[in-house]
């Protein structure tokens, strides 16, 4: 085993940047990062008022969620480069004054074009503000204090996501849809003036910006946005529109490896994925993603729609999550800052979650709240215990320089392998359900029921015909439930497979403090 690494920014246990009060800053740092998380989630439950009020079709009111995606996915990456040419402290405050001033617009749009605008504008500026809040947060704490920070930034990352449809829904309910994006302004205005008061700043460089670079990345992650995004609607590879964007895709990640290794100046330094720590981050950072996001989109309209939660409800009985992530992040963070090894925190972490949707997997149309409750609990502190340590592991060996642009691939990485995550799931929903449907339906037959006999419903007439339309609601709802298991089933075995993938890291020692 590889002997463990010192911790690269300092000996000392001092902040690379100190700030005068930094309990303050760290408030203005995780108001914007939770704004910018929330805004994933909180509009997808506003989307059918937004619909009738912006007068859209069922195809083009996705736009109002994809181009936020797709933009942020873009502007991500350059997060590094802009950091460095005009400061972090500068892209910070006008990253969260156009995400509020884009968040003012899409309330007050009247159609569909001026929205889908404004939203891209939104996903842009808000693209920046997670790896700058992190870098932040890193450069401002002790080096033996990081873990905690990072357990309160995560907080945002990991409860964003559970608190985004309970607000949604209610100020949808209690206002109107455009609640939903004014809410961002009063503590958006109360973060800006935080961080003109507090924020440091790093010292800049003149960069050369690899233009070239940059256009591969956008092409490649903006078809890749769009493919997984519109993939099941079209019906996948039968749509020449998805041919194209695999094509894309496919093309622009091939030329932009191969300019990436060869460049004098990438857009990404290659010293980033030279680190084994960061590297293995990468690629467990996106199994995160595709367990935490892909389990928040499948369970509220399985608690809707099978077991007749309301938008309230469910919130309600999926905050257990947010609690079970709340205090796994404070002990992993505890322990990693006492030098306990993060690895097999993390492997744990992993473990408790896979367990958690192999759990899931034996639910039935049956399931009680408490059940969901207790699965809830066991895959946040799983969450939890591999979220921290990781982003830990993956700084740590990174010098500063390096940091904001470290936190950027984090980031997207994240973001991709919860868009990854959620069309796996959502394709593999769609087509289990019809062919758990077509396997049910195969046993309904004049045994099916002794109060009603198939064999003979034609003679009933519109009865007949509303009975026979019970019937096949009730099989269209066990063929959800065998869906949605099938989905856990799946999840679970990716999660369990990131175990082993663990052991690849090497041991880092933090200062004691």
């Amino acid at each position: 085993m590889a002997s463990a690494p010192a911790l690269l920014p300092t000996e000392a246990d001092v902040p690379l940047y100190p700030v005068r009060n930094h309990r303050l800053m760290m408030l203005g740092v995780m108001i914007a990062a939770l704004l910018q998380i929330l805004d994933t989630t909180i509009a997808n439950v506003a989307v059918p008022h937004m619909q009738t009020s912006l007068g859209a079709n069922a195809d083009t009111i996705n736009w109002v969620l994809t181009s936020y995606i797709v933009a942020a996915a873009i502007a991500m990456p350059i997060t590094g480069w802009l950091a460095e040419r005009v400061g972090t402290r500068r892209l910070f405050i006008w990253s969260v004054a156009g995400f509020i001033i884009s968040s003012m617009l899409c309330g007050m749009a009247q159609n569909m074009t001026s929205m889908v605008i404004f939203r891209a504008l939104q996903g842009v500026t808000g693209s920046f503000i997670s790896p700058l809040s992190q870098a932040a947060m890193i450069d401002s704490t002790k080096p033996s204090r990081q873990p905690q920070m990072m357990a309160l930034w995560g907080m945002s990352v990991m409860i964003g996501p559970i608190l985004g449809p309970i607000m949604g829904g209610w100020l949808t309910e209690e206002w109107n849809w455009r609640w939903v994006f004014y809410i961002n302004l009063p503590l958006g205005i109360v973060s800006l003036v935080i961080l003109i008061a507090e924020l440091p700043d790093r010292p800049r460089s003149e960069r050369r910006f690899d233009m070239f670079g940059f256009a591969l990345v956008a092409l490649a992650l903006g078809s890749l946005q769009l493919l997984l995004d519109r993939g099941n609607h079209l019906d996948w590879f039968e749509s020449l529109e998805i041919w194209i964007y695999a094509a894309i895709t496919v093309s622009a990640t091939w030329i932009g490896m191969i300019h990436l290794t060869t460049t004098s100046d990438p857009l990404f330094r290659r010293e980033l994925f030279a680190d084994p720590n960061f590297a293995v981050s990468l690629l467990l950072m996106i199994v995160v993603g595709m367990v935490m996001m892909a389990s928040m989109a499948l369970l509220p309209p399985m608690m809707q729609h099978l077991f007749g939660y309301s938008v309230i409800d469910t919130g309600w009985a999926l905050m257990p999550r947010g609690v079970g992530t709340l205090i796994s992040m404070q002990v992993s963070g505890i322990l990693v800052r006492r030098g306990v090894d993060a690895r097999p925190i993390m492997m744990l972490g992993f473990l408790l979650a896979g367990i958690s949707l192999w759990m899931m997997s034996g639910w039935s149309l049956e399931v009680d709240s408490w059940h969901i409750l207790v699965t809830g609990v066991i895959q946040g502190l799983g969450m939890g215990l591999v979220f921290i340590p990781l982003n830990n592991a993956a700084f740590s060996t990174l010098p500063p320089t390096m940091r904001t642009e470290g936190a950027s691939l984090l980031n997207l990485s994240r973001s991709l392998g919860a868009s990854v995550g959620i069309s796996i799931c959502t394709t593999l929903f769609a087509r289990n359900v019809q062919i758990s449907h077509a396997d049910l339906a195969t046993h309904v037959d004049g045994s099916f029921t002794e109060a009603i006999d198939i064999t003979t419903i034609d003679r009933f007439q519109a009865v007949g015909e509303t009975a026979v339309r019970m019937i096949d609601g009730e099989v269209t709802r066990q063929a959800m439930m065998v869906a949605y298991i099938n989905d856990f089933y799946a999840m679970a075995w990716v999660t369990l497979a990131a175990v082993p993938i663990v052991l690849l890291m090497r041991k880092v020692t933090l200062p004691r403090p």
